[in-house]
């Protein structure tokens, strides 16, 4: 029996980048073959592509909507700022994925109370819903950022609150099972530098660059699920998984993109609440992180979380983008195995049409 046969899974944020890849792997049977996977989202127009998209219409009329209710994979409209649309969502699943978020930094920095409401309160509210109605979840997943480890901006600092939220709830819902997983920029996805630098591309450049020092860990919105799929299987409650993902220095990602055409860059210099590298374990939490495979975990600091044997720590230090940055070769390597060179096309909505 595999990890998610028979299981009921709701997505929050599930019409997002990462939501979407989720929902494809979940369907595909990655993992199990789920009894339902509900998306919970506030974007009706988001819902309406994906649900065109998987059953397959060739022309969208009203109807594809009814018999929401009673297909394998259902939408839900509603948002997680809302307890009222949360309880009657996790009402019905055994496993939840807190992948809703508000994730562009500058956003967050013009509108920081709307980054805590849906990040901090949003979090809160799924750990409320299954606490005081005592509902019957069995694991929740909270998706994070590596800019919630010593956050400089308002996205990580609301990010890092997720995590603990998530990671306390083990003390408040003792039947249900918390974990997080953190990773860094994702190959691609909406927001990420790679479909800017098409589009500064295309156009004849210049590609804007904002430090020549400047590193970032590089991971493909699969490898992200692995992880979430990872830290369901073997992860204990409180613990944070990140995976061992390759980083490049950013002039590097530019110069593969540009290739040999007539392209110059620019430097602009760094953008408020930028870091010039990225950190996925930091200092302080390299003591308590262990090896998994393929990633690390980050065991709790509360001692009442904690309830697994001590292990021996991995790290003895922060790890970050600058710990093992790619040649310029491997760099390019691995963006044409994503299909990710300029030859390729890219939609509006930072995916990858082969």
């Amino acid at each position: 029996m595999k990890l998610l046969d028979g299981k009921r899974i709701l997505i929050t944020g599930g019409t997002g980048s990462l939501g979407k890849v989720l929902v494809r792997r979940l369907l595909n049977g990655d993992a199990g073959t789920p009894a339902k996977v509900i998306v919970l989202s506030r974007d009706e127009a988001k819902q309406h592509f994906m649900r065109v998209e998987y059953q397959r219409k060739p022309e969208a009329t009203d109807d594809i909507i009814y018999h929401n209710f009673e297909r394998l994979l259902e939408f839900r409209i509603g948002d997680v700022r809302d307890i009222r649309s949360v309880v009657p969502a996790i009402r019905e699943a055994d496993i939840v994925v807190n992948a809703a978020a508000m994730k562009q930094v500058p956003t967050c920095e013009y509108f920081p109370f709307e980054a805590v409401r849906t990040n901090v309160e949003g979090a809160e509210n799924v750990v409320r819903a299954i606490e005081e109605h005592r509902l019957g979840v069995e694991t929740v997943v909270g998706v994070s950022t590596d800019k919630a480890c010593k956050p400089v901006n308002t996205m990580g600092m609301t990010k890092a609150i997720q995590e603990r939220i998530f990671i306390q709830g083990n003390m408040r819902c003792g039947t249900t099972r918390f974990v997080c997983v953190r990773y860094g920029n994702v190959l691609a996805s909406r927001g990420s530098v790679i479909p800017l630098f098409h589009e500064q591309i295309r156009n004849g450049g210049p590609v804007t660059i904002t430090t020549s020092d400047m590193t970032r860990f590089l991971l493909s919105l699969d490898d992200a699920v692995d992880t979430i799929f990872a830290a369901l299987k073997d992860g204990h409650p409180g613990e944070t998984w990140v995976p061992r993902a390759p980083s490049a220095r950013v002039v590097d990602i530019a110069a593969a993109l540009i290739g040999d055409k007539p392209i110059r860059t620019v430097e602009t210099g760094i953008r408020p609440g930028e870091k010039i590298h990225e950190i996925m374990v930091s200092e302080e939490e390299a003591y308590r992180t262990v090896p998994r495979g393929k990633w690390y975990a980050i065991r709790p600091m509360l001692p009442e979380v904690l309830k697994t044997p001590e292990e021996a720590a991995c790290l003895h230090g922060e790890y970050s983008s600058a710990t093992d940055v790619m040649t310029p070769a491997e760099t390019r390597r691995l963006l044409e195995s994503h299909y990710l060179m300029v030859s390729d096309v890219i939609n509006a909505r930072g995916e990858v049409l082969r």
